[in-house]
Parts: structure tokens; C-alpha cells; sequence
């Protein structure tokens, strides 16, 4: 196991007499974001079957996790990134060792290459988020919630591609938790998970507006959109400025980073949203992100003041 077991805390100043709200602080696994659950697992099975290499394609987090699993587990990695992501986390993922190559405009165009080079034998491919051993690692956060907090009945999550969602269902069906409620949260230039339960069926996006660029999966996986029916649900798409809100504010009164794409979940609980209304004990999942730094909290904390 290379990921961390993490504290479920509750929130001093956002918890009241009628309503617990709990934070799920993935951001403070090795890698900074959840992730690594999932990425542990399928880089640890790839290394039981021989394989030598991993290859991901990644704006910047699932890189990052696949490339601490690999150095831990003694294999190469390669993660090839779009040149939106920013150089200071490209840096970040070279110092693991890991080798990164700079491929596309966007997360498709890096994920295409990607495929190509995971052709030899020796080598595994790693997908950012739609595969379901990645899944079953990611869901192991709700067996510590459940064991943290047996009682929790709503679960706040932020949806990219839809990885952390599915592990979320995956663990929340394993336990028979089906009475749980589930709140997505995506921001308006990236709301793919939305449109899709919507539509009731993946959909592409014909672009990515967002300042949460961790956010930003043209289609997300189809499995979540499957599945999220069998809960009780809502879908809540916030704007980059409530995102950015959730990151400044956590920021202030928890003393740790997020990106956006964590910052939106946050200011669910922040906005005291409608969405928690009849809720008494309320899970948010602080998934991190890496792409983040203090100097832009600080720019975002000047612009908001």
C-alpha cells in the first residue's frame, strides 16, 4: 500500500448544533492529491506482472501519483503532459526521477500520445481517471470514512474525469451505503459531469474554460454517470470565482493549499449551499492538487479583499 491512511477532521467554524462538517484531507497524501490510492494500486499490479515502464498522461496530478508509485516501486515512468500544465508542477514531477515529455494543447492530444508510447510489452499504460482498478484504489477512502464516521450521510466531491467519483460509488456500493447522499461539483467552463447526467450519457465538451484546470475532461468516464442513479444526488456546477473563494478561505482558516478544482467542493460547505440543506453530517472531499502555489493564493486573497 503507497498511499496514506488520512484524518477525517471536523470543521470548527463550519460545524453547527444541527449539521457536522467533515473534511477528508487527501490533500495530505505523498503525491498532494488522492490520486495516489488509485494510481498505488494499478502501478503495483502492473510491477507484479513483469512490467518495467508506466506511461500517464496527465495534467499535472494523476503525473504526479504515478510517478511517486513508480519510483517506489523501483519502475521507469513517463508522463506526458499538455502545455497547459504549468512548468513549476512539470518541474515537480521531474524531480521524482520521472521522465515528462510536453505533448498537445490539451489533456486528448497528450492522452493520444501517450497511448503510443505504452505499446511495448514491458510497459503499462496508466489512465488519468477511467479504469477500474483505479477505481478500487480510490475507494478506499471510504472505508476510512466509514470507519471515521459511520453516520456520515452526505458525501461533497469535486468531478474531473470522474476517477474519484467512481471510487467513491465503488466504495459507498461495497458497503451497501446506497442511503448516502452524493454532491458533484464542477465549475461552469468545465462542467462535463453535469452535462453528461444530463444528457444521460457521456458528452464532449467543445472546450475547457476554467481557471480549475484539474477539472477540465472534455467527456468524463462513462461508468459514474451509470451509476450515480442508484443515490440520492446533486449535481452543483459553481463558478471559478467560488472556487477560487474555497482555496482562500481554506487557505486562511486551515493553513493548507488546494487547487480549485479542490476549492470548489470547499465552497459548497463555505456558501452553506442548499444542496446540504437536511444534512447532518457532511463529508467533504479535500482531493488536493499540485498545481497550486502560495503566490497565487495570495493574488487571489489581494483580489478578493
Amino acid at each position: 500500500m503507497l498511499h496514506i491512511r488520512t484524518p477525517l477532521i471536523l470543521h470548527p467554524t463550519l460545524s453547527s448544533a444541527s449539521r457536522r462538517i467533515w473534511l477528508k484531507l487527501e490533500n495530505l497524501q505523498p503525491c498532494g492529491s488522492f490520486k495516489l490510492r488509485g494510481m498505488g494500486l494499478l502501478c503495483s499490479q502492473a510491477a507484479a506482472q513483469g512490467k518495467r515502464k508506466v506511461v500517464c498522461p496527465s495534467g499535472g496530478n494523476a503525473g504526479l501519483a504515478t510517478a511517486v508509485a513508480a519510483v517506489s516501486l523501483g519502475l521507469q515512468a513517463c508522463i506526458v503532459v499538455p502545455h497547459t500544465t504549468p512548468e513549476a508542477t512539470r518541474a515537480r514531477i521531474r524531480r521524482t526521477g520521472a521522465e515528462v515529455i510536453v505533448h498537445g494543447k490539451v489533456w486528448d492530444e497528450a492522452n493520444q500520445r501517450a497511448r503510443e508510447l505504452a505499446s511495448a510489452a514491458d510497459t503499462e499504460y496508466v489512465p488519468a481517471f477511467d479504469h477500474p482498478v483505479l477505481w478500487e484504489g480510490h475507494s478506499t477512502m471510504v472505508d476510512e470514512i466509514l470507519e471515521d464516521c459511520p453516520q456520515v450521510d452526505t458525501v461533497v466531491t469535486s468531478v474531473g474525469g470522474g476517477g474519484l467519483l467512481a471510487g467513491i460509488l465503488t466504495g459507498l456500493l461495497r458497503h451497501d451505503r446506497r442511503d448516502c447522499r452524493i454532491v458533484t461539483c464542477e465549475t461552469t467552463g468545465a462542467a462535463s459531469f453535469a452535462a453528461a447526467v444530463k444528457a444521460g450519457h457521456p458528452v464532449r465538451l467543445s472546450r475547457i474554460d476554467t481557471v480549475a484546470t484539474s477539472l477540465g475532461a472534455a467527456q468524463v468516464a462513462a461508468w459514474p454517470v451509470e451509476h450515480i442513479g442508484e443515490f440520492d444526488h446533486e449535481c452543483l456546477v459553481l463558478s471559478d470565482d467560488d472556487a477560487i473563494m474555497g482555496v482562500v478561505r481554506y487557505a486562511s482558516d486551515q493553513r493548507q493549499l488546494v487547487e480549485p478544482a479542490c476549492g470548489v467542493s470547499l465552497a459548497v460547505a463555505y456558501l452553506d449551499h442548499p444542496a446540504l440543506a437536511g444534512a447532518h453530517d457532511v463529508v467533504v472531499i479535500v482531493c488536493g492538487g499540485v498545481s497550486i502555489s502560495a503566490q497565487l493564493v495570495a493574488g487571489w486573497a489581494r483580489l478578493g479583499a
